[in-house]
Order: C-alpha cells, then structure tokens, then sequence
C-alpha cells in the first residue's frame, strides 16, 4: 500500500524530515519502507502495517515541532519504538483512543521529556497512578533518569514539599572511611546518576537553592532509618543491592501525601554470594498488592547508544545460555543418582 501525508507548516518541514532527509531514512531503515518527500507531502509505501506505523511516527514527530519541541535523532527512533508498540498501546489507558499517539511526558521549565518506548510511556504513567512504583529492567532505559525526572516536575508543581533521593552505597573493593573528605565527599561517588538527572531537569540555582534548604536531599539508604517521609516522592536507586532488612525499612518509610519509585536491575547484584536480594523478594512479596505498580523493561527499551542495546542482549543470552547448563547438569546428576539408588537397591537384593 501506499500513504501520502502532507503538513501544513513549510517552516516545520526541514526539521521533519531531517538534514537530507536522515529521520525519513531512519524511518526507512528500521519499518522496511519507501518514503519519497517533495515539498510539503511525504509517500510512503510498502507493506500496510510498516505503512501505518510511519505514519503514526511522522504525525508524533510533527506534532513535537508543532508545540515548539527539537526533534533529534533519539527523539525519531523513540517515535518509531512508539508506533511499533502502537497496536497494543491504544488498546490500553496509557494511550489516547485517537488517530494518533499519545506519548507520556513530564514537564519542567527547563525541560520536557516525552516517552520514546511503550515501556517509558507506561512507567510515566504508572507513577501518576501508583503510590508505589517498581521499575525493573537493564541499564540505559531510564528508569532512574525519568524518576527523578518526574520527582522534579511535581516539586516544581508544588504537589510536594520534598523529593529524597538514595541509594544503597554497596561497595566495589574499596572502604568509604578510605575516600577523602567529609561524609558528604565520600558518599557523593556513589549518587552521582541521581545527581545527573537533577542537573538535566532544573537550573543550577534552583537546584543548589533545594539542596541547601532541604527540599531536595540526596542521602545513602543507611540514612532513611527512623524516619517517616511525608509530601516528597522519595526514590531508592540500584534497589537490587538492598538487603531485606533494608528494603524493608525503606518501604515503612512511606508517609502522607508521598511516592515511593524503587528502580533496578535483578541481573546485577552486587551483594555477598548467597544474600537474597531485597528488590527480587519485593517485588515477589507485593504482587497484587493495592497501590503497587511494576513496569518491566526489556533490551528492547534501551535509549542509550544502540550498542548498549546489543551488550544487554549478549548478556542476556549468554545469562540463559548458563542457565541451560545448569538445568542440563542438574538433570544429569539427578539421573546419576537415580541409577546409583537403583544399583545399590539391586546390590542389596543380591546380598540377602
């Protein structure tokens, strides 16, 4: 089939299409069809459902320029992950019952974000819903990043009095009594990202304005113990490197009018061999539970460099490779056993 689309702002077109048309070969390249520009209009051919997700992709992206947003390439491959998605997200809530995409989006005054996966667009979403909110997945989705994200947008709304920001400061070989500097200096190493996410969303000042008055805290989890938070959303990053105990104290954490968003990957524990980790027995503990919201991440969410992507696959494989050799190893030893049983059974028959 065939599909011919036409914008009505000149002005947006360049910006649409790309510097030589690189957002229309990208298009091209990851939905499998043709799409020719002149002018104002854009035909596209090819199959029907590559056909419509490009459409859906194109529409998304002109809208952004429409409100006034900069479209990049990160933004085009996420409006494509979106159309891709597209057929199984309008059947849900999280998407608008219309002839277009609804993305997600968190707003500051500095900066808007908007969903570039189903993944990120349900995530937003779930945060708004949820008193609690797990976000689960391999690095580089932005779970973290988003988080914090939509911690600043309602802080900046006034719908919060607080945003707490932790991690679990699990250490890589070296003792922080052996960091130089104060207590500060020595646990900053470790907060670094929640840091980061700060930086994109607020200005300078205001961020160095709610660090020095408290609204925004950025503490080790060892620092939540004793304390009922209340107004604030309150964040626990790398959650997978949480004991029960402390997981458990984080959770009874959670005061009045408060968001809990505990993001992290089960696949990397840093924790001692044989240690459960508190993340994995949460989020078996609370399924179903009222009020708690999971979002699961896949490789397929990655925003990072598309490399990063292909490094979360090959680990991935190769984490189910082992796992097969176990199951295969364990399966023999069983048999192993079983045969022994049987001929020591025999043996003894022989004897009496």
């Amino acid at each position: 089939m065939h599909v011919v689309l036409a914008f009505d702002d000149n002005r947006l077109i360049g910006d649409l299409f790309g510097q030589f048309d690189q957002n229309l070969a990208l298009i091209e390249q990851q939905l499998g069809v043709e799409a020719v520009a002149r002018g104002n209009q854009v035909t596209i051919r090819g199959h029907k459902q590559g056909c419509e997700q490009a459409k859906l992709a194109l529409e998304s992206l002109y809208a952004s320029l429409q409100k006034g947003r900069e479209v990049l390439p990160a933004d085009v491959a996420g409006a494509i992950r979106m159309a891709e998605a597209s057929e199984r997200q309008l059947t849900l809530p999280t998407m608008e019952t219309k002839s277009r995409m609804a993305f997600a989006q968190i707003a500051t005054r500095r900066k808007t974000l908007i969903a570039r996966t189903a993944a990120q667009d349900a995530y937003i979403r779930a945060m708004d819903r949820a008193d609690l909110t797990f976000g689960v997945g391999p690095a580089g989705t932005g779970k973290t990043f988003l988080a914090v994200a939509y911690a600043a947008a309602l802080l900046e709304r006034g719908e919060i009095d607080r945003m707490i920001l932790s991690r679990p400061a699990v250490e890589a070989g070296e003792r922080l009594g052996f960091l130089p500097g104060d207590m500060k200096d020595k646990v900053d190493p470790y907060l670094r990202p929640l840091y980061d996410g700060l930086n994109e969303m607020l200005s300078p000042e205001k961020l160095e304005r709610g660090l020095d008055s408290g609204m925004i805290e950025v503490a080790p989890l060892a620092f939540m113990r004793g304390r009922t938070l209340s107004n604030a959303v309150v964040i626990l990053d790398e959650a997978q490197n949480t004991t029960s105990m402390q997981m458990k104290m984080f959770l009874t954490r959670l005061g009045e009018n408060s968001k809990m968003i505990i993001t992290g990957d089960p696949s990397q524990v840093d924790l001692p061999p044989g240690q459960m980790s508190g993340l994995r027995e949460a989020l078996k503990i609370l399924t179903g539970v009222e009020g708690v919201a999971r979002v699961d991440f896949t490789e397929s969410d990655v925003v990072r460099h598309e490399l990063v992507a292909r490094i979360v696959h090959a680990y991935d494989e190769e984490g189910r490779r082992r796992a097969e050799r176990r199951r295969e190893r364990d399966e023999e030893e069983r048999k192993a056993a079983a045969l022994l049983a049987a001929q020591t059974q025999v043996a003894g028959a022989v004897q009496e």
